[in-house]
């Protein structure tokens, strides 16, 4: 009797501790469920991409939009291959850690001023192979770190200087292949650590204009792989002929050209103005004198009439 007691006394408390051990560890499971929670859902891939250690490819599934809900611990992702045709504003507003961000091959012809918004660690943006024109300065101002830049085949018109200006760290800079006839010498200007430059295939034309890429190729021939694909292609007698092989010479006339320019807006602006001011000073003093004249001459009449009056008081 006893000894039953005393195993009951010992059974209980340990029935006891089984229960209360099942108990905190069934809230520490349902705590770690709440905690896994919102990091599930926050790094969720979505279903037409895959994933794997902060890559995300999405390439070659015929999208139209970038996909939304995209891992925010993204460091790669590849859209290759699609039907993207434009790139929204604040696209990318939660991928903080994204370094490298393609999207080549798409059917890309507009991007959203603030379409790379959040993008401050992107350090390589590839768009080449797409249908884009015209690209604004301040779209590039959100990746300061971007280091390489890819935007061959594509139809660019022009570049603006302030594009490399909003790259500091640019390293490799990809205009090949677009529709490019100069370049503004403000563009190099901005281009102070860029050390690979591709330009071949664009339709560059051989006058005045063309002057600033020749002198930049003749000083930068190292950071072209290609430098003598960098041909002329108008005029006509010049086509296929190496931009960095045209020489000084070929530009005295720009010079000449200018010369004579600013003697035109010498004449044209300041000899007209100087003719004009020296009439209007001819009649201003011709003025003068007239109405110091006509003074003087009522002065003289009115002293004359006060002698003669003096002389005959009895006028």
């Amino acid at each position: 009797m006893a000894s039953s007691s005393w195993d009951r006394a010992f059974f209980l408390p340990a029935a006891d501790c089984s229960f209360s051990g099942r108990r905190r560890q069934r809230a520490l499971t349902v705590l770690a469920v709440l905690l896994f929670l919102p990091l599930s859902s926050a790094s969720s891939c979505p279903d037409i991409c895959s994933c794997s250690l902060g890559e995300v490819n999405c390439m070659d599934h015929r999208l139209r939009f970038v996909p939304v809900q995209l891992p925010t611990n993204t460091t790669t992702l590849l859209l290759d291959y699609n039907r993207i045709a434009a790139l929204r504003n604040r696209t990318f507003v939660t991928q903080k850690v994204l370094r490298q961000l393609s999207l080549r091959s798409n059917v890309l012809a507009r991007i959203h001023r603030l379409a790379l918004v959040g993008l401050s660690e992107l350090q390589e943006l590839d768009l080449s192979e797409n249908y884009l024109s015209l690209l604004h300065p301040e779209t590039f101002l959100p990746v300061p770190s971007l280091r390489t830049l890819k935007l061959g085949n594509n139809k660019l018109l022009r570049l603006e200087p302030e594009i490399p200006g909003a790259l500091p760290h640019l390293k490799a800079l990809f205009v090949h292949s677009n529709a490019l006839p100069s370049l503004s010498p403000g563009f190099f200007e901005n281009l102070p650590s860029v050390s690979y430059l591709t330009l071949e295939d664009n339709p560059w034309t051989c006058s005045c204009g063309i002057r600033p890429l020749f002198q930049w190729l003749i000083k930068n021939t190292d950071k072209v792989p290609e430098v003598n694909s960098v041909t002329c292609k108008r005029p006509a007698y010049l086509a296929q002929y190496p931009v960095s092989a045209l020489g000084n010479k070929s530009f005295a006339r720009c010079q000449e050209h200018w010369t004579h320019l600013r003697d035109y807006t010498f004449f044209l602006l300041i000899g007209p103005s100087t003719f004009l001011a020296s009439i209007c000073v001819c009649i201003l003093v011709g003025s003068l004198a007239v109405a110091r004249l006509k003074l003087m001459t009522g002065s003289y009449v009115w002293l004359w009439a006060l002698v003669r009056r003096a002389g005959n008081p009895l006028q």
